[in-house]
């Protein structure tokens, strides 16, 4: 199977093993779902509305019902908050969460390094987003005979960085939510 964040359907069978005891459905029933989880999967979720916020956006001066000046305000505020937000969650993650989880069932270890890998490859997903959100900064705050061509640009980039960010952050929580209603939050502070 091709674990690589631009191609996988999801987690492989070996690294589902908790999530089948601690099924999505039955997380907020868990006796150990606590304030630590709901925060982390509220910012996962915050990072699915900041993408779907833009791509509305997007599509909005695509069907000529914005301007290029209120998509270009859009792509600034959410586009920014989506990188700075998530290199800093994901940063979190690499240097505290995954090594303290990783320790705690070693039937996962391969999963968190799955998970690391997909940070590096959203670096690389986060830097063209950030070109096409350049681009079209650009283009649609000045004089452009068409805007449009660069909300275009832009709404490929984001489709894709979608793409793989929904896939990353579901297979991300099906992997650390078990290990937390399993195990506990011990060490993650």
């Amino acid at each position: 199977m091709d674990l690589s964040l631009d191609t996988r359907p999801g987690l492989p069978e070996a690294l589902r093993v908790l999530l089948r005891d601690h099924p999505r459905e039955a997380w907020e029933a868990d006796p150990n779902f606590n304030g630590l989880i709901a925060f982390w999967l509220d910012r996962h979720m915050m990072f699915r509305q900041l993408s779907e916020a833009l791509t509305s956006e997007a599509q909005s001066l695509l069907d000529a019902q914005t301007d290029p000046r209120r998509f270009a305000g859009a792509v600034g505020r959410h586009g920014s908050m989506l990188v700075q937000q998530l290199r800093g969650h994901h940063q979190i993650e690499d240097h505290h969460y995954f090594p303290v989880l990783a320790t705690r069932d070693t039937r996962l270890e391969k999963g968190f390094a799955l998970l690391d890998a997909d940070h590096h490859a959203l670096d690389a997903h986060l830097e063209r987003f950030v070109q096409a959100a350049n681009g079209a900064l650009q283009l649609a705050t000045g004089d452009s005979p068409d805007p449009r061509r660069a909300a275009g640009d832009f709404l490929a980039a984001n489709d894709v960085l979608a793409r793989v960010l929904t896939r990353h952050l579901d297979d991300e929580e099906d992997l650390i939510v078990p290990v937390i209603l399993r195990y506990g939050t011990e060490g993650l502070g």
